[in-house]
């Protein structure tokens, strides 16, 4: 099969198109002939040495592939829903950048009807993400309000149309006024742009005062001293990434005092049970949203599946609103 590996540590330029051998479904996987794969940070953190697989995944970089099922069980495909030929987008720990890729049978899920496949592949990594972190470890809930930092990433436009599927209000930041613009149209109430605002007095503005009940924070650094003074009384901040540096300081005391919560996750190296329960929980209460088009998918640009060169170099450029994808076959 063709396949996009990690040459050396290094920019994008090291990510080489190679042939490897097919992979093999093991226990409880299915084998997928990938037609699209996503793009996400981890990728380019792996790609640099800061993020390496865990034991026993691929080596390949890419977290989530859609493609049709072309082996596997057929009784566990079938006790888990599926067949051959099923068309399924899926969440892997690695080896996405290639033509096949093996996958957890739990941690797949079929391709939204109408949906193509590079709009599939840009679904799993953020929509288990934030569903884990946003819904699941903060307890979000209808009526409360979400900051969000990087509302324009693919982790963010993800965010910011799940929270409001889910009946909560929106606060984002983001670099630029086109960005903010973006954001909005996607249904955030609030977009504030860090480059010319001071997001703390802005949201303190946007809530009267009262601050944010969630705060999904992917720069970490000093923007966790600041999500502090943002978060109301008994809110809670999760941090997913590290953009902004490790050291991270702030006011133990308003933690004390307001009953705040600072928590932090990292999804690829959970267990397979963890991860299959995320899958769970979004093919019973997203899938359907998905199905009837009141989230969609916001793909900045659609590359062919050997391009992930440029797909790295365009990704952290920054310019990027929502997903980068790239499609097998696509000319």
């Amino acid at each position: 099969m063709k396949a996009i590996a990690i040459s050396q540590t290094g920019g994008p330029e090291v990510l080489q198109l190679v042939e490897r051998p097919d992979p093999v479904a093991g226990v409880g996987e299915c084998l997928i002939a990938v037609e699209a794969y996503g793009i996400n940070r981890p990728d380019v953190l792996q790609r640099k040495g800061a993020y390496p697989p865990p034991p026993g995944a691929s080596d390949l970089p890419g977290l989530e592939v859609a493609g049709r099922i072309v082996s596997g069980d057929a009784a566990e495909l079938a006790a888990a829903g599926l067949k051959l030929g099923d068309a399924v987008c899926a969440l892997v720990a690695g080896g996405g950048y290639a033509e096949l890729c093996t996958a957890p049978l739990a941690q797949c899920l079929p391709v939204p009807a109408g949906w193509t496949m590079a709009e599939a592949a840009s679904l799993p990594e953020t929509f288990f993400t934030v569903w884990s972190n946003v819904f699941e470890r903060a307890g979000l809930k209808a009526g409360e309000t979400l900051l969000v930092h990087g509302g324009s990433s693919g982790i963010g436009v993800t965010a910011i149309q799940l929270a409001k599927a889910f009946g909560a209000k929106v606060i984002v930041t983001v670099g630029s006024e086109d960005k903010a613009a973006a954001c909005l149209q996607l249904g955030a109430d609030v977009a504030i742009n860090y480059k010319s605002q001071d997001f703390v007095v802005e949201v303190k503005a946007a809530t009267a005062g009262r601050g944010v009940d969630v705060i999904l924070d992917m720069v970490a650094g000093s923007y966790v001293e600041r999500g502090v003074q943002c978060l109301a009384d008994d809110g809670r901040m999760v941090i997913i990434a590290v953009q902004g540096g490790l050291d991270a300081r702030f006011d133990a005391g308003a933690v004390l005092r307001r009953r705040l919560t600072i928590s932090g996750s990292t999804l690829r190296p959970r267990s397979l049970a963890f991860k299959a329960g995320i899958g769970a929980q979004l093919r019973e209460r997203v899938w359907p949203k998905l199905a009837a088009r009141q989230i969609k998918p916001v793909i900045y640009r659609e590359l062919s599946g050997d391009e992930a060169a440029a797909a790295h170099a365009l990704m952290e450029s920054g310019e990027h609103v929502g997903k980068i994808v790239l499609s097998w076959g696509r000319e």
